[in-house]
């Protein structure tokens, strides 16, 4: 089992619309990703807080695609790229970072 990590750093003077993100992005991401068979869940967290006081948060925004592998994210995202890519205009001008993950324990 994998997770797919996109990572919206934490930078200066950026701008991230959560409202538009959490309505309208994330809600027709999950329409088109979901039909996969590999698509397993989704979490969307906003950044709040440090262990150290006084620090920023170094991701703004975190979303997590949880899938059976690796491929099968790709497989379903490859034919919404262009779609999902374009609207990121619409909720930041931030590019994100995208990791792949192997969940080694889950509850």
């Amino acid at each position: 089992m994998n997770t797919i990590s996109i990572l919206y750093p934490n930078k200066l003077d950026s701008e991230f619309n959560f409202q538009y993100y959490t309505e309208i992005h994330m809600p027709r991401s999950i329409q088109l990703l979901s039909t996969h068979p590999g698509f397993k869940g989704v979490s969307v967290e906003r950044g709040v807080g440090t262990a150290e006081t006084g620090t920023e948060v170094p991701y703004i925004a975190l979303c997590h695609f949880t899938f059976d592998t690796v491929q099968s994210f790709i497989e379903a995202f490859t034919p919404h790229a262009m779609e999902l890519q374009g609207d990121m205009k619409n909720f930041t001008e931030i590019i994100p970072i995208i990791q792949f993950n192997d969940i080694l324990i889950s509850q």
